[in-house]
């Protein structure tokens, strides 16, 4: 499955299928959630969060692409990601984009 965040794959016909999107809401654990705390005082990057986030995005993705698969796309034009609070330490990742079905 080809991925890119352009609107357009130079060199290739296709046609739209239509909107294909993955979700996930994640949350923090006790561990993470100390190890912030701490990182709050001498400041820096938060790892934890860093790498849940991460996993949150590959989840994402998977889904949206399982998405596409399902109706037979062979790429995903348009690409995006967005995040959101949820609630108090859960956040919620999308990732969205066109799935297409090269014509040529």
């Amino acid at each position: 499955m080809k991925l890119v965040s352009i609107d357009t794959i130079p060199g290739k016909n296709y046609e739209v299928l239509g909107i294909v999107k993955g979700t996930i809401v994640q949350t923090k654990n006790i561990g993470r959630d100390f190890m912030a705390g701490m990182k709050t005082i001498v400041g820096g990057e938060i790892v934890g969060y860093t790498e849940m986030l991460n996993e949150a995005r590959q989840i994402a993705t998977k889904r949206m692409v399982d998405e596409a698969e399902a109706l037979g796309a062979d790429a995903i034009v348009g690409v995006r990601y967005g995040s959101s609070q949820v609630m108090q330490g859960a956040a919620e990742v999308i990732a969205y984009g066109t799935a297409v079905v090269f014509t040529e």
